[in-house]
């Protein structure tokens, strides 16, 4: 049964199986796209009402791109979709929504959508709602270091004083950005065990889960399926008990 008072304070989720999905069901691509934004709306939700402090959804990767234009735009169109039609109730709920990646190449009006829903959130004090857009583990990792690299040139640092807190600080999830640290767990549906470059740096130490279950198909209760092995797991951290 779900402890409600062990509920992770950060989890993250590897949203898989849209096409599958809709393979599956004799449907075009995007139908199984807009099917798991519906999942996705309900997963919102229930994180919400669990109390839990960010969720982290990996919304479209760096390299996403190399999908059909048409797929792409309607991934996008999909996205002002949901900014239009759930703003007010995050706003309701007290859901904050932050951006981990870059997301300057979208459209102007998906671009502008993000920024709305950025701005008009940017006060609320509840959910912290992270959208990986335009997101890639190592480009991450890399603007990290780069960032390093200009304060040492700059002579801000010490490259000798350098530290894993450092480059933490400088990831789209640390102090300088969103500040929701690592995630305890990491969940990623429709049977696939990788985490396709995503939060390499912040799953050092997360426990994952993965399940069968198609992204579509992935409901409030599937989440909270996930959330109870979480609770039963032994978390060591590389030591022993």
């Amino acid at each position: 049964m779900l402890d409600k008072n062990r509920i992770p304070e950060h989890a993250a989720i590897i949203m898989d199986g849209n096409g599958r999905w809709a393979k599956k069901h004799g449907v075009p691509r995007l139908a199984g796209h807009n099917a798991g934004m519906k999942s996705m709306i309900e997963v919102v939700r229930r994180a919400n009402d669990l109390g839990m402090k960010h969720l982290t959804v990996y919304a479209f990767s760096t390299e996403n791109w190399k999908r059909s234009t048409e797929e792409v735009s309607g991934i996008f169109k999909l996205l002002i979709k949901y900014v239009e039609s759930e703003l007010r109730e995050l706003m309701e709920n007290n859901v904050r929504i932050r951006i981990l990646g870059d997301y300057s190449p979208l459209p102007k009006d998906a671009r502008r959508a993000v920024d709305k829903a950025i701005r008009e959130t940017a006060g609320n004090t509840g959910l912290q709602f992270n959208i990986a857009l335009n997101y890639g583990g190592r480009s991450e990792i890399l603007r990290a270091v780069q960032l390093l690299a200009k304060e040492a040139a700059d002579g801000e640092i010490d490259p000798e004083q350098i530290t894993e807190d450092m480059i933490s600080e400088r990831l789209y999830t640390g102090a300088r950005e969103t500040g929701c640290g690592d995630p305890e767990l990491i969940i990623r549906t429709s049977g696939e065990e990788r985490l396709s470059n995503f939060l390499l740096w912040q799953s050092a130490y997360s426990e994952f889960v993965f399940t069968d279950v198609l992204w579509p198909d992935f409901s409030p209760e599937e989440f909270e399926k996930c959330i109870e092995e979480y609770q039963g797991r032994d978390r060591r951290f590389g030591g022993r008990k």
